[in-house]
């Protein structure tokens, strides 16, 4: 089925632009136009269809599900959770002071918050056609493991005591006061078909809107280096696996911003020009969580201490992340 794109941008590329196939030029725009509809289509169809599947689910319910729970087990629901919910740093405050309201531990939050723009649908199914299942389950096993490490680490050190005073007091409050029981936020919510379709379209067009810029970009940029950037280049400069190259890609994944939708097509011109793959990931993860439009996100409820922590705490895991996926990608 993906062969469909190839061809529509071979038409494209060749027979309605008229490019020569020799030139760099014609090999990025074919690039660009395959994984740009590649990637809206699947989009479209998995935001729609998880929607479905995710209709009687809302965050009112997460919250107090969590909030229920054993703390360390509630590290690892609050990291699935944010697998499975449309989460971006974008979001990061309402999500942030929500939970916090719901009287929920930092850690657990942070758990969420960490882990929900590293890992979604959408990604996932593009890691599984570019890397294979095996890269793709270390992948979710990394994403969630550094969300639950971090947000255990925050608990135990007590980093609430460094949130803005409004979210401590949203904290103090949520504990004391609760918010539904959780029989009553666990009920499912009794919707038709229609109801889930209007549900699921509203979703679809909603995450669609914000998302299709990023993916034009990720794509676009993805393309220049598939298609300008000199053969060996990247292989010659980062590509031999130096201990370096790993926390360099960090750093320079930091001041760019991406979500993991978008993000994806650059991995696979990276990888292409000779990227290790541990080198890309650590890269590509940066980008996506540790930016600094999130960051600045972030200080709004953040103190500069617990802020400057957990930047560096993702530092330290993405580039022990790199480190390892070198490592092991020779075995896989």
């Amino acid at each position: 089925m993906l062969q469909i794109f190839s061809d529509l941008a071979t038409w494209l590329t060749f027979g309605i632009l008229n490019l020569d196939p020799n030139t760099k030029l014609a090999d990025a725009t074919h690039f660009f136009i395959e994984d740009t509809t590649k990637i809206f289509a699947l989009l479209l169809f998995m935001i729609y269809v998880i929607a479905l599947v995710r209709a009687s689910l809302n965050v009112e319910r997460v919250r107090v599900y969590l909030a229920g729970k054993n703390q360390f087990l509630g590290y690892f629901m609050g990291s699935v959770f944010g697998a499975v919910t449309p989460f971006c740093s974008c979001s990061s405050i309402p999500v942030f002071l929500g939970f916090t309201s719901a009287g929920i531990p930092v850690g657990i939050t942070m758990a969420f918050l960490i882990t929900s723009p590293l890992i979604n649908e959408v990604a996932v199914l593009l890691l599984l056609s570019l890397l294979g299942w095996k890269f793709t389950v270390i992948y979710i096993f990394v994403g969630m493991s550094v969300g639950m490490l971090a947000g255990t680490f925050l608990d135990s050190i007590h980093a609430e005591r460094w949130l803005q005073s409004f979210a401590a007091k949203a904290l103090e409050k949520g504990k004391q006061q609760g918010k539904l029981t959780q029989d009553e936020a666990l009920t499912p919510a009794k919707m038709t078909l229609i109801d889930r379709h209007n549900f699921a379209k509203s979703e679809t067009i909603e995450i669609f809107n914000r998302v299709w810029k990023w993916v034009i970009i990720g794509v676009g940029l993805g393309a220049a280096l598939h298609g300008f950037v000199p053969d060996g280049w990247i292989e010659s400069h980062l590509g031999d696996g130096q201990w370096w190259s790993v926390p360099a890609a960090v750093l320079v994944g930091i001041p760019l911003y991406s979500n993991a939708t978008g993000v994806i097509p650059i991995m696979e011109s990276l990888i292409m020009n000779g990227l290790p793959i541990g080198t890309t990931l650590a890269f590509c993860m940066a980008t996506v969580a540790a930016s600094f439009p999130e960051f600045i996100l972030l200080k709004q409820v953040m103190q500069w201490r617990l802020l400057m922590m957990v930047f560096a705490i993702l530092l330290v895991s993405f580039t022990l992340i790199g480190w390892i996926f070198n490592a092991i990608s020779p075995i896989l």
